[in-house]
C-alpha cells in the first residue's frame, strides 16, 4: 500500500490553527509545495476545515487540516470556530500561525492553554518573519519563518516530524501478538456494506500487521474455518474474526487456540479496550426506556440487516430483555452532552484516528457514561468475552475481579 493509499486514520493529523489572515493557508501551501488552500489578503477566505492527506518528509503519511480564522465574528462566525475547535479532538500536531509583527493576540493564548489542556504537543510558527527589520530570538517550541519566502520552512517541517514521532505512533494492530512464521487465520464473512470486490479496512490492516511480521495470514469465510483448522497440519498461533459471526467462529475453533475480532483489536490498537471492557458491566444495570447510543466512526450505505442499526439494538433487546431505545450517530458526529445515554456502543474506529477515539472516550467517562464497542459487546452478549481477552491476561483477570 503506497502513502498515497494510507486510510486517513492512520495518518499523523497536523492541525494549522490561528486568527484571520495570519497566514495559514499561504504556511500550508508552504509546507506541502502546491497551493492546497486559497490564499487572499481579505480576511477569513478560509471558511471550513481543509484536509489533504499526502507525504511529508521526513515523517512520513500525514493529514494536514487547514482551519478557520479563531477571531471570526457573527453566526457564521462562530459556527466556523466551532469547526475549528471540533478539529482539535483528532489534532496529533498542532501548529499556532501568528503574524510575526503582531504578536501574540488574546485569542491565539486562549488556543495555546487548550493545546495544553489536551495535552497536545504543538509549535508556534511566527509567520511573515521576513517583514521583521529583525528577527527576535524563538522561545522554547516557536519558530520564525515565512511562507513567501520559505525561510525555515525546511527546519520547520523537521520540528513537527519530531513533534509527531512518540512511543504511540509505533504501536501495532497485532505484529506484537505473533512472531515470524506463525499462522493466523482470520475469518472475513464478505461484507455487503463493502465495495464490491474488495474487503474491509480492519481486515485489510490485519492482513498487512501479520504480513509485516513475516508471519503467516490464512484468510477464509466463516462456513470454511473447521475444514481449514482441520487440514493445516500445525495449530494456529492465533483466529481472528469478524465480530458478526463471533459465535460460529468459537464454537469451530478448538479451545486450544487463541481467538479474538477485528474489533477487539482494534479497540486496543485505539486505546478503547480497558474502557470498553469494563463498559459491558451497563448490560447488566439497564432498565426499560433507557437509550443507547450507537456511535459509528464512517458513513456507508446500511444493508437490510445492517449492524449497528438493525442487528446491535436487537442482540441488546434480546440479553437485556428490556424496552430499550437507540439513537445513532455516523462519521464526525458526536454529540457533546452524552447525558441522555446510559450505554455508548461504538464502532471499531478504523475510519477515526486514536486521538479522536481518546477524545469520545474522556467525553463519556468525564459525564459518567459506560462505553464499549461492537467486538467487546457482541462477545459479551455470545458468553464468549473471556476467551476472547485471553491474549491480554491483565484485561481477563479485571474481567474475572469484576464477576
Amino acid at each position: 500500500m503506497g502513502s498515497n493509499n494510507t486510510p486517513a486514520a492512520n495518518r499523523i493529523h497536523i492541525g494549522f490553527f490561528g486568527q484571520r489572515n495570519a497566514g495559514k493557508s499561504s504556511l500550508v501551501n508552504a509546507v506541502i509545495g502546491q497551493d492546497l488552500a486559497v490564499v487572499s489578503e481579505i480576511k477569513g477566505t478560509t471558511t471550513d476545515p481543509v484536509y489533504k492527506a499526502m507525504e511529508l518528509l521526513p515523517l512520513g503519511p500525514v493529514m494536514i487540516i487547514d482551519t478557520p480564522g479563531l477571531d471570526d465574528k457573527g453566526v457564521l462566525g462562530e459556527k466556523r470556530i466551532h469547526k475549528a475547535h471540533q478539529v482539535l479532538n483528532k489534532t496529533d500536531v498542532a501548529v499556532l500561525v501568528v503574524d510575526a509583527a503582531l504578536g501574540l493576540a488574546q485569542t491565539d493564548r486562549d488556543l495555546l492553554n487548550l493545546f495544553k489542556a489536551k495535552d497536545i504537543p504543538f509549535i508556534v510558527a511566527f509567520n511573515k518573519s521576513d517583514l521583521l527589520v529583525s528577527v527576535p530570538d524563538p522561545g522554547p517550541g516557536e519558530i520564525y519563518l515565512s511562507a513567501l519566502t520559505t525561510i525555515r520552512i525546511d527546519q520547520f517541517k523537521e520540528t513537527l516530524a519530531r513533534l509527531a514521532v512518540t512511543d504511540e505512533t509505533k504501536l501495532r494492530l497485532v505484529g506484537d501478538l505473533i512472531k515470524p512464521s506463525d499462522f493466523v487465520v482470520l475469518v472475513t464473512p464478505i461484507d455487503k456494506a463493502a465495495p464490491k470486490g474488495r474487503l474491509i479496512l480492519p481486515q485489510q490492516q490485519t492482513i498487512r500487521d501479520i504480513l509485516e511480521t513475516d508471519a503467516v495470514a490464512i484468510v477464509v469465510k466463516e462456513f470454511e474455518l473447521r475444514e481449514t483448522l482441520e487440514n493445516l497440519g500445525r495449530r494456529p498461533s492465533l483466529v481472528i474474526t469478524d465480530s458478526q459471526v463471533f459465535a460460529k467462529v468459537s464454537a469451530d475453533t478448538p479451545e486450544n487456540i487463541p481467538l479474538t475480532s477485528f474489533s477487539i483489536l482494534f479497540a486496543r490498537y485505539k486505546g478503547l479496550l480497558t474502557a470498553a471492557v469494563a463498559g459491558t458491566k451497563a448490560l447488566e444495570t439497564l432498565t426499560d426506556s433507557d437509550t443507547i447510543l450507537i456511535a459509528e466512526g464512517c458513513t456507508h450505505h446500511r444493508q437490510c440487516d445492517d449492524i449497528g442499526t438493525v442487528k446491535l439494538p436487537r442482540w441488546i433487546r434480546n440479553y437485556t430483555n428490556k424496552n430499550l431505545n437507540f439513537a445513532f450517530t455516523a462519521g464526525g458526529d458526536f454529540p457533546n452532552d452524552l447525558s441522555p445515554y446510559q450505554l455508548i456502543v461504538h464502532c471499531g474506529g478504523c475510519m477515526l484516528n486514536k486521538r479522536e477515539i481518546i477524545y469520545r472516550q474522556k467525553c463519556a467517562q468525564d459525564q459518567g457514561i459506560p462505553i464499549t464497542n461492537y467486538g467487546i459487546l457482541i462477545a459479551q452478549i455470545q458468553g464468549i468475552l473471556k476467551r476472547s481477552l485471553t491474549i491480554f491476561p491483565h484485561l481477563l483477570a479485571e474481567l474475572e475481579d469484576q464477576t
